[in-house]
């Protein structure tokens, strides 16, 4: 069983930054293709980003891109989320997930753990 713990996220203004964390308790987290989902308030879980076991392979919905990161640290059990130029329709709880396998997918169907989700709140 692995269990995933955001944090990071927060308040912040329109055209602002954040930067949330998922600590991975499995040890061999490297294994494991890691996604962000996101879900706002009357909506279904979305999903963000997702990177492979390396961080050279990356892939991010199309509203996200240019201004999201997504990136891991193998040594330290964590991918991250850096997100920048936040807008008001980024709003949403953030849940990080983890899949075993080193094939990407964007579909929320194929993450087998996750997170209890991280509050991000943009204001205009």
């Amino acid at each position: 069983q692995v269990q995933l713990v955001e944090s990071g996220g927060g308040l912040v203004q329109a055209g602002g930054s954040l930067k949330l964390s998922c600590a991975a308790s499995e040890r061999t987290f490297s294994n494991y293709t890691m996604g962000w989902f996101r879900q706002a308030p009357g909506k279904e879980r979305e999903f963000v980003a997702a990177i492979g076991w390396s961080d050279r392979t990356t892939y991010y919905t199309d509203s996200v891109k240019g201004r999201f990161t997504i990136s891991r640290d193998n040594a330290k059990n964590t991918v991250y989320l850096q997100m920048n130029s936040l807008k008001p329709e980024d709003t949403a709880v953030y849940y990080c997930a983890a899949r075993n396998t080193i094939v990407i997918t964007p579909l929320k169907t194929g993450y087998d753990y996750w997170g209890q989700g991280t509050q991000v709140t943009v204001s205009s």
